[in-house]
């Protein structure tokens, strides 16, 4: 029906056409610059010549002529014309425009090669990839059984593979190479398994060592001191990322998917477990669902005991602890924050393992089921780690819209770097969500006290002690995400400053203890941090040469484009493939950009003076009452922006005034210009703090309940969502409740029901909104049995998030980062508008 709408609608235009044309007097051959004449100059009367017509006309075209106006009916080309003046021959006549070239050449070309590129998309999609990936890694296991020939394999492809990475090709050549490499990693792309994601990686790094053997051989010769100084701060940013880009590859290649250790079927010999809650300046509203999960943990109840250290000598709190029937232990300083915390704890509890929570990290009731048997077939294991999971948006994802659509920045780490690092046996200790040995821990010394981030330093000292890890991907808890961009901020620092205090005190490169991948897998993570500086140098750096024409790549556009693409492009690909399901593409740029200002001073001074720094508790439970912006967040952001922008008005300018000789130039670093723009103008966006008024945040689960009605009737139905404050449930045809009624709802948790008495608070058609009234401590115990302690509470959590791929996040970034700048315009007139309001008021009376 569509499609025979849309040449019914042309047809009704042409007639509305023609009817005005008819109206004032323009023939049937019209043109645009009829119809603008004939607006302004009534028609002759008939039979006299259109004198105004054929001037305006002859006009125009002079004016085509010299602007170089091709197509004097286009106005596409005069806008063009208008901004980019018309190349010049050496004689001074206007040259071949290059506008006619793409119309007659790349945008048919573009055409074609869209739909041939669809139809060869449906024909590889029936191919079968699945049994193909299957053969491929058995091939590779069966290589991997013969000692003997899986080293000769790799020491002949690294020789093949070096010889190919340093062989110098003109750009012809190496555009070509880049195509045939391009072609034969599309195809691996579509290959499932991990061979073909480790032959993916390793194009990549073949683009890569061209890239490098390239960049040191060939554009470092530079004309003077300044442009030397230029050009190597962009050569050491760059040389940091091909090293992370390294190191990363080896760290995630084959991530082991741990499978859960069942537990001994007699619960008797089953060990004796310590639970910590360590808390400082929390709200007991925060603490309290912990406390009442930690206490419901399936495990016996006289191998189980639950601690509430708190930092905050507060007598609310140890009225909640005696009250919940845990036990309560504080102290009479903060030394040592955290870390002193946990330590001063440890003289006073027995239990052979010590499983640790922060405040807000709320675990499920299969934790201890899932996570002890490791211990219990491992005797070395020190640790077992569970990823942190957030059921609140962070500050990215709320500001920008992203909360489960996009997966948020943790995720990479606890989704694929420490899988990766399980394989090597070097999970980190993240804090929380864990189970500690005790005879390991106190071997150590308890935890580390010398950094920061006392959590990744007592696993180093674990691992050097020889003691096994293990890192399990299962959710087994969740916890507040941090609640402003300033909080994130602060939080990100401190990771920062701690691990370079660590890589400078307690370097995972030097000293015993550590095998070689495990030495990567730390050095990795503590050099991941130094980002802020190199992010900096290549959000700056295109304003040398636009601003003061200094070169800080010796080479032609055409050469540097024939050996970056390639990297680029290659580099993407393979990490969407190997990272695709936990980051998508191109946001590791946004999440640099909006932390590099901050991170760069802290981690170079941890790094000169690694005592400098303390400790800072991350602020959880806030809410925000109004939308705002966060301008003292931003303030670097701003400048930086406005550096951009001027730096885009410098380059237009020089590309009118210039005669040709770098316009190509001009346009790559224009590009630069404009992605930096888009990176800076996400970071604006992050800053526009979105108002949210719940404290207590809503998470989406249906299970089945009942309603318990006044007049004694009662009605089933499911729950949509629940938190602490109050439930969702679905609507219940024929039911009529009405906002303020008190009812009970009966929630179930397997077959077992429980009660809580609500009252309405929202009535919809498709969904009603409780609130729960006062709580018994026993029934908020119940409450976080049946919602954030259920085993299965966030197993569906990321099936709503979008698949990647590297246009698609590039589209996702260049997207948000336009939205940040249209933002930013839109407050700077309102802000220009409000300053200048009272001025204009005056000069009218």
């Amino acid at each position: 029906m569509k499609a025979a709408f849309a040449p019914r609608l042309r047809t009704f235009g042409r007639r509305v056409a023609d009817w005005c044309a008819r109206g004032i007097g323009l023939p049937a051959e019209r043109t645009l610059v009829d119809w603008l004449v004939r607006l302004l100059f009534h028609a002759p009367p008939p039979g006299r010549p259109d004198h105004v017509r054929r001037w305006v006309r002859v006009a125009t075209l002079r004016l085509a002529q010299e602007w170089g106006v091709l197509q004097p009916l286009s106005p596409r080309e005069w806008l063009w014309r208008a901004i980019v003046r018309a190349p010049r021959a050496a004689d001074g006549r206007p040259a071949r425009d290059p506008l006619a070239w793409f119309d007659r050449y790349v945008v048919p070309v573009y055409v074609a090669g869209r739909a041939v590129g669809r139809r060869i998309d449906a024909l590889l999609t029936r191919l079968p990839w699945v049994r193909w990936g299957g053969w491929l890694d058995a091939r590779a296991h069966g290589v991997g059984r013969r000692r003997w020939l899986a080293p000769l394999l790799l020491v002949a492809g690294a020789l093949l593979w070096a010889a190919a990475g340093m062989s110098p090709l003109m750009p012809g050549a190496q555009f070509a190479f880049f195509a045939i490499v391009a072609v034969l990693a599309l195809t691996l792309r579509r290959l499932p398994g991990h061979l073909p994601t480790l032959a993916l990686a390793s194009l990549a790094l073949l683009a890569t060592v061209r890239y490098v053997w390239w960049r040191t051989t060939q554009t470092l010769d530079f004309r003077s001191p300044v442009e030397a100084v230029a050009g190597y701060l962009l050569y050491g940013a760059e040389a940091y990322t091909w090293m992370i880009l390294l190191l990363g590859f080896v760290q995630t290649a084959w991530p082991l998917d741990r499978p859960i250790v069942p537990l001994p079927d007699d619960p008797d010999t089953w060990p004796t477990v310590d639970i910590y809650i360590p808390t400082y300046n929390e709200p007991l509203s925060v603490v309290k669902p912990t406390v009442f999960a930690a206490q419901s943990i399936d495990w016996p109840s006289a191998k189980l005991r639950v601690y509430l250290l708190d930092d905050g000598k507060r007598p609310e709190f140890e009225a909640f602890a005696h009250e919940a029937g845990i036990d309560y232990v504080t102290r009479d300083d903060n030394r040592h924050a955290k870390a002193g915390n946990i330590n001063r704890a440890l003289p006073k509890t027995h239990g052979e393992y010590i499983a640790i929570f922060d405040c807000d990290h709320v675990p499920t009731r299969s934790f201890l089921q899932t996570t002890m048997g490791v211990f219990l077939r491992d005797p070395k294991c020190a640790l077992v780690q569970t990823p942190h999971h957030f059921f609140s948006p962070d500050p990215f994802e709320r500001n920008l819209g992203t909360f489960r659509e996009i997966p948020n920045e943790g995720n990479l780490f606890y989704g694929l770097v420490q899988s990766g690092n399980d394989l090597w046996n070097a999970t980190f200790f993240c804090g929380s969500c864990a189970v500690l040995k005790r005879s390991a821990l106190e071997e150590v010394g308890g935890v580390a006290v010398e950094t920061v981030t006392e959590d990744a330093h007592t696993a180093l000292k674990l691992h050097r002690r020889g003691y096994t890890s293990a890192y399990l991907p299962t959710v087994q808890a969740a916890g507040l995400a941090t609640e402003s961009l300033a909080g994130h901020v602060k939080q990100r620092t401190r990771w920062a400053r701690g691990m370079a205090q660590i890589f400078r005190i307690d370097n995972p490169f030097l000293g015993r203890g550590l095998g070689f991948i495990q030495r990567i897998c730390y050095g990795n993570a503590m050099l991941h941090f130094f980002y802020g500086i190199p992010r900096l140098v290549f959000l700056t750096i295109p304003l040398a040469y636009l601003f003061f024409h200094l070169y800080f790549i010796n080479a032609s556009a055409l050469a540097l484009a024939s050996y970056v693409i390639p990297y680029l492009v290659l580099a993407n690909v393979a990490n969407s493939r190997m990272q695709g399901r936990y980051r998508h593409s191109f946001w590791a740029e946004v999440y640099e950009s909006v932390l590099a200002w901050y991170i760069a001073l802290p981690t170079t001074v941890a790094f000169f003076s690694p005592k400098h720094g303390k400790f800072n508790v991350t602020d959880k439970g806030g809410k925000i009452d109004e939308g705002y912006v966060d301008w003292s967040t931003s303030k670097p952001y701003l400048v930086l922006f406005g550096l951009n922008v001027l730096a885009i008005v410098a380059g237009l300018w020089r590309l009118v005034i210039d005669q040709g000789d770098e316009a190509s130039t001009i346009l790559i670093t224009l590009g630069w210009t404009v992605y930096n723009l888009a990176m800076l103008g996400a970071a604006l966006a992050v800053a526009r703090e979105t108002k949210q008024v719940r404290v207590t945040h809503r998470i989406a689960m249906r299970v089945p309940a009942t309603l318990l009605l006044a007049d004694g009737s009662t009605a089933a139905c499911f729950t949509s969502d629940y938190s602490t404050g109050g439930l969702g449930l679905e609507a219940v045809p024929g039911l009529s409740v009405a906002v303020g009624d008190t009812l009970t709802v009966c929630v179930t948790r397997g077959d077992r029901p429980f009660p809580f008495p609500v009252r309405v608070s929202r009535v919809t058609p498709t969904h009603v909104g409780v609130s729960f009234e006062e709580l018994t401590l026993e029934q908020e115990r119940q409450l976080v049995q049946c919602t954030f302690g259920r085993a299965d509470a966030w197993l569906d959590w990321h099936e709503g998030e979008r698949l990647d791929t590297p246009l698609g996040g590039l589209k996702e970034v260049l997207r948000i980062g336009l939205d940040g700048n249209v933002r930013m315009w839109k407050g700077a007139a309102r802000g220009l508008l409000a300053m200048l309001a009272p001025k204009l008021d005056r000069a009218r009376d």
